[in-house]
């Protein structure tokens, strides 16, 4: 698997999977309603992870928001099916274990995202009638609009006591974020005294921290001469230079910021939002630039009131309107100081905003419009292959790099065979590039007019200038060789079915079981475990000056990832002791991996890439004459990480053994209703040697009642629960947990004896914001008392919680007589159970919270 490979998008993660659940009413089959709803909850929870927790998406942003709305139209089609962890009910993603949680004392909201022109003017009326209706004649008094542009940032959340900066957090799930005080206190744009007097004695400031372009631009060049890899875009960028642990690597990054608003105050002297800018403005806060007021949609071709800046970059110009400050920057976009991915409308009286209220996600007095994706051409000089963690072949594309969005791109994803016959690209074209969602590149198609007086060409390599060339999809795997086929029949990707040889897929899968999903091994990333799965294969200066490792490595199947781990790294100590370590281990001090010589630069003295190659150890040190090669810094914490892992809790090591749709949510379920991975297994070993499809045998009848007792429980369904049994026939991965297991590795949860089964039969529905419990807290407060934690409100239902805008589920419970409990009502249910007569009393929930000063986010 080449570098160039292992950096295109995961093709185990397709944003077309699941392409049967279309939310159609009636076309879903009843029974596995649920279960392609958990699948898909699990596919937007990853992409949702990806891009708030680690920072690194793994599907355009159009192919997220495509799943998202299916899920949006599946839930409205099925509200019976609505769990309260479904991504729909929160905002952003959670935070990361890295950073300290950290609770913002008013909730962030997101916006709703608006694709179109025409979903915009809908949302404009929709709005505009709210208004009228709330406050009658207030159309013909004017309402005031403000507009700015949206940053593509990370969103924080800066506290302030007596005008002194005391804590930052990020946005996180909207209720708690990450501590990232120190980072924060870098940034020389933020201050950490205000300015001025007259601010809250208690204030909350939200804002995005941003890499500005042109900084973004040096850094980058910066890192390539130091020989390191360039980042992929500014907002990556932003993001993983505030998350760094050490405050002076920080500091080190250009980073800037832009305050859009305010959360929780103890008095503000603002009755608008343009107003609350000038004030932040006055107390020495950043504020935008890009930002104007306007009194309607279209505009009357003059500037409108308070507007920031005076013919500046980005002040709106002089169309007027909504829609003629969306068209001025989207015509200099690329020229403003930061990149953007649309444009933020708000309503900007306060008092309007606080009429208008919100929804459990968003408010109803601002939205978001976004930009369709840019388009530039590029030549297409070659379409590879790259194997994922399920086997699934992937093509994509290598460009010629052309700036497209802000950042240079040479390669694309073009998911599989079928989408590259649709798109009619031959290597050689010119195509028209994108990025969807300004995020991740797309070939849209060819620019035929081009192909004229080329000439077609068969065979493989590099085509000339004036040659094209058909991409024909490989019969064998380029990782093992393995004919490739379909998983099934009727399925458009092909699949190397070598799933326990492949390199390429052994290595996805011990990445994948490194994740912070499963067993949490920060150490053991993308790079070091394809290093730890595979040789340093050939000279990259005789092959195109790419690195394509090739051979065995130390790790040669998924069973041996503990062996890493036996328990003798603990005492490794300074100066390194050899016997320390295990023979196994001390295979790591074999692995080579190609590293580039530098030269220096005659004329900056910088070093640069020579051009030619080197063997270097990966996971150790270069021995000296003064000091002998060791572990470096990375591999003692993959030990020590490796060690911790094995007491993780059964879910984790559920997700780590890459059963096929089990995710987070199946594998919670999962372990829940077992306990143990033996139990688990000693079912689904008993239903194994059925053979669904066949004659119908006593086998088949233990396989049938088997993949039943799997699919009863809730949130797993027929497909998991098939998934399972097969996962659990072949003898390989069984071999896997048998290993594992005499490795360390904990695959039982433990049972708080102590902890009473107070909600024995009891089916309880959490909804809304808690003070004390997050999401998982609460759901694994009711189940280890006995109690199902379920996600949708029916007349099954015994209790439900609601928190801070508790929104529809809270509405159903009313409607259907089903006891409603505040958080204090449900701390006392946790430790009394109900009481011996009726229910407890009944408790308002509020759904809308009071405030006009919540901000959007990226």
């Amino acid at each position: 698997m080449s570098s160039e490979q292992k950096n295109v998008t995961d093709p185990s993660v397709d944003p077309q999977v699941d392409s049967a659940v279309q939310p159609e009413a009636g076309d879903i089959p009843t029974e596995s309603l649920r279960e392609q709803y958990e699948h898909l909850v699990d596919e937007v929870r990853k992409h949702r992870t990806a891009y708030y927790q680690n920072d690194a998406p793994l599907v355009s942003d159009a192919e997220y928001d495509a799943l998202y709305r299916r899920l949006e139209d599946l839930e409205a089609l099925h509200p019976e099916i609505v769990s309260n962890d479904s991504p729909t009910q929160e905002v952003g993603g959670e935070a990361s274990a890295a950073f300290a949680p950290v609770t913002h004392l008013a909730r962030m909201y997101s916006l709703d995202d608006l694709f179109s022109i025409e979903e915009l003017r809908a949302w404009y009326a929709k709005t505009a009638a709210s208004i009228e209706k709330i406050a009658p004649g207030a159309a013909e008094e004017g309402v005031r609009w403000l507009v700015e542009v949206k940053i593509d940032g990370l969103a924080v959340n800066l506290l302030y006591r007596d005008g002194k900066l005391v804590r930052a957090a990020t946005r996180g799930d909207g209720t708690t974020g990450e501590d990232v005080t120190h980072n924060v206190m870098t940034i020389k744009d933020i201050p950490q005294q205000l300015a001025g007097s007259g601010w809250p004695s208690e204030m909350e400031v939200r804002g995005e921290i941003f890499m500005p372009t042109a900084d973004f631009r040096s850094f980058n060049e910066q890192r390539v001469r130091d020989g390191l890899a360039p980042f992929a875009n500014p907002r990556n960028s932003a993001a993983g230079s505030l998350r760094q642990k050490d405050p002076a690597e920080t500091a080190k990054r250009p980073l800037s910021m832009f305050v859009h608003g305010i959360g929780a105050h103890t008095g503000l002297d603002a009755e608008s939002q343009h107003a609350t800018y000038d004030l932040l403005a006055s107390w020495g806060l950043p504020t935008s630039p890009y930002t104007k007021i306007v009194d309607s949609l279209e505009g009357d071709g003059e500037k409108g009131d308070g507007e920031k800046g005076d013919g500046e970059k980005g002040d709106g110009g002089n169309n007027g309107g909504i829609l003629g400050f969306i068209e001025d920057n989207g015509n200099q976009r690329h020229d403003l100081v930061h990149e953007i991915d649309g444009i933020v409308i708000k309503v900007d009286s306060f008092a309007l905003q606080r009429a208008l209220g919100h929804t459990s996600r968003v408010p109803r007095w601002s939205a978001a419009y976004k930009y369709p994706p840019e388009e530039v051409h590029t030549r297409l000089l070659d379409i590879r292959v790259n194997v994922g963690r399920t086997g699934r072949v992937t093509p994509y594309a290598v460009m010629e790099p052309v700036l497209v969005a802000g950042s240079t791109v040479s390669m694309a994803t073009l998911h599989n065979q079928d989408v590259v016959k649709a798109k009619a690209v031959l290597i050689g074209d010119t195509v028209v590039l994108r990025k969807a969602g300004d995020v991740i590149p797309e070939i849209v198609g060819p620019v035929l007019p081009l192909r004229e007086g080329k000439k077609r060409v068969e065979g493989a390599g590099p085509v000339g200038e004036d040659e094209l060339r058909e991409f024909v999809m490989p019969t064998e795997c380029p990782s093992c060789g393995t004919t490739l086929a379909p998983a099934k029949d009727g399925d458009v990707d092909l699949r190397c079915p070598n799933a326990r040889s492949c390199p390429a897929q052994l290595t996805g899968r011990i990445e994948h079981a490194a994740s912070r999903g499963a067993f949490d091994i920060e150490a053991l990333g993308e790079e070091a475990a394809l290093w730890l799965t595979n040789g340093p294969g050939p000279d990259p200066a005789e092959n195109h000056q790419q690195v394509r490792p090739e051979g065995p490595g130390v790790i040669t199947e998924d069973a041996e990832l503990f062996d890493l781990a036996d328990g003798r790294e603990k005492n490794l100590k300074d100066p390194f002791d050899p016997d320390a370590l295990s023979a196994f281990q001390s295979r790591l001090r074999e692995v080579m991996v190609w590293r580039e010589k530098r030269k220096k630069d005659p004329e900056t003295g910088k070093p640069v890439p020579s051009g030619e190659w080197e063997l270097k150890p990966y996971f150790w040190t270069q021995g000296t004459v003064k000091k002998p090669s060791e572990p470096t810094a990375n591999t003692r914490r993959l030990f020590q990480e490796l060690h911790k892992a094995k007491t993780q809790p059964l879910w984790r090591v559920l997700v780590a053994l890459s059963i096929r749709h089990v995710g987070p949510t199946a594998a919670r379920s999962l372990a829940t209703a077992f306990g143990s991975l033996q139990a688990l297994q000693a079912l689904a070993t008993e239903g194994s040697s059925g053979h669904p499809g066949t004659e119908t045998t006593a086998a088949d009848e233990r396989r049938a009642a088997a993949q039943q007792r799997l699919a009863d429980v809730d949130g797993v369904g027929p497909i998991i629960a098939e998934a399972v049994i097969d996962w659990f026939a072949e003898p390989w991965h069984r071999e896997i947990v048998t290993r594992w297991h005499a490795a360390g590795v904990v695959m039982e949860d433990e049972q708080d004896e102590d902890t009473p089964r107070t909600l024995e039969g009891l089916t309880i529905v959490v909804t809304g914001s808690l003070e004390t419990f997050s999401r998982d807290s609460a759901k694994e407060a009711i189940i280890v008392r006995g109690g199902k934690a379920s996600g949708s409100v029916s007349k099954k239902t015994d209790y439900v919680v609601a928190g801070e805008n508790a929104g529809t589920k809270l509405d159903k419970a009313e409607s259907l007589g089903v006891t409603v409990l505040d958080e204090e009502g449900f701390r006392t249910l946790l430790a009394e159970g109900p009481p011996d007569s009726e229910g407890p009393e009944e408790t308002d929930a509020d759904t809308d919270a009071d405030t006009g000063t919540t901000e959007e986010t990226a």
